[in-house]
């Protein structure tokens, strides 16, 4: 990890951190999702570098250690697309693949739908594509389901508030890692959920809960809070949901987002193929939420082997 070089760039008047490995004319554009950061794609960025493609991975605006926007409360998806163009304009990258997790499909999925010239190839872990469009899962689960709890302004403030940032990412990867969905019942919040004698996940070290912490010291929750769970009724103009390029999508099969309503028939039907025609789905029988941090080897090999079939 030590050889990945950390940069800033300024683009749309923010300082973005930028983590960077490897040289080349293939480019391998990471986009992690929550509670990541870029130290979430360490092992995979090692891997594509060490294959002859340059990997990058930044932190989304008011994540980690890039700069909050003025106004966090404002923060929005497209915001992040744009900030993704420019990153790419900055560092003269006209053409890259996108790897993207949990709630990373959807900017990735967007930079494809605005920006299909610039993306040779798409691959989400632990989410599939979802037509754009606002995404409901809330309004079918109880009230306690942790996005509903998070989309309401103040309550996860509160609840993880209680809290350094590193027990509230302990806390998140705990749970994350699970096949069931987090749901609180009425009189207790999220974080109550797990039992602070609970141990992290085996391939998640006190080492990695350190640099998580670290990173959610210095940037907090709010952003993160704003994009994804307050921005799900975000809609974008969009004539034709359907996304051509080569695709994958790599899921665990104790992956708690299969839990979610619809989701697993989307998959498994081959529904979701109606919108990306080019699209592998390739299951990992022990995976959880956190495929690439759990099984890298594995995941790396995937990866690679869908960026030399497309390069």
């Amino acid at each position: 990890m030590e050889k990945i070089q950390h940069n800033f760039i300024t683009v749309r008047g923010l300082k973005l951190h930028i983590a960077e490995l490897g040289s080349g004319p293939n480019v391998v554009l990471f986009l992690h999702g929550f509670p990541e950061i870029w130290y979430s794609w360490r092992h995979q960025m090692v891997a594509v570098a060490d294959a002859g493609f340059r990997a990058i991975a930044p932190d989304y605006r008011g994540y980690g250690l890039s700069d909050p926007p003025p106004e966090p409360h404002k923060a929005t998806f497209a915001d992040f697309v744009s900030d993704i163009v420019a990153i790419l304009d900055h560092l003269g990258l006209n053409k890259v693949y996108v790897v993207a997790k949990d709630f990373g499909f959807r900017p990735a999925y967007l930079l494809a739908h605005f920006h299909p010239e610039r993306v040779s190839g798409v691959v989400t872990l632990g989410v599939p594509y979802l037509p754009p469009g606002p995404l409901e899962f809330h309004k079918h689960l109880p009230e306690g389901f942790y996005i509903a709890r998070w989309r309401e302004p103040g309550r996860a403030e509160a609840d993880f508030g209680r809290f350094d940032p590193k027990t509230v990412v302990k806390n998140v990867y705990i749970l994350f890692s699970k096949s069931e969905i987090p749901i609180a019942k009425e009189n207790e919040e999220i974080m109550d959920l797990v039992d602070p004698s609970t141990a992290l996940p085996s391939w998640f070290s006190d080492e990695d809960l350190s640099a998580y912490g670290a990173l959610y010291e210095k940037s907090g929750f709010q952003t993160a809070l704003k994009v994804p769970y307050r921005s799900m009724d975000e809609e974008f103009d969009i004539a034709d949901p359907v996304v051509k390029l080569p695709a994958l999508l790599i899921m665990g099969c104790k992956d708690y987002v299969f839990k979610f309503p619809g989701i697993e028939d989307f998959i498994k039907s081959g529904k979701v193929k109606e919108f990306v025609p080019n699209l592998d789905v390739i299951y990992l029988p022990e995976g959880t939420h956190f495929v690439q941090e759990q099984s890298p080897e594995l995941v790396n090999e995937l990866i690679l082997d869908f960026l030399k079939a497309h390069s």
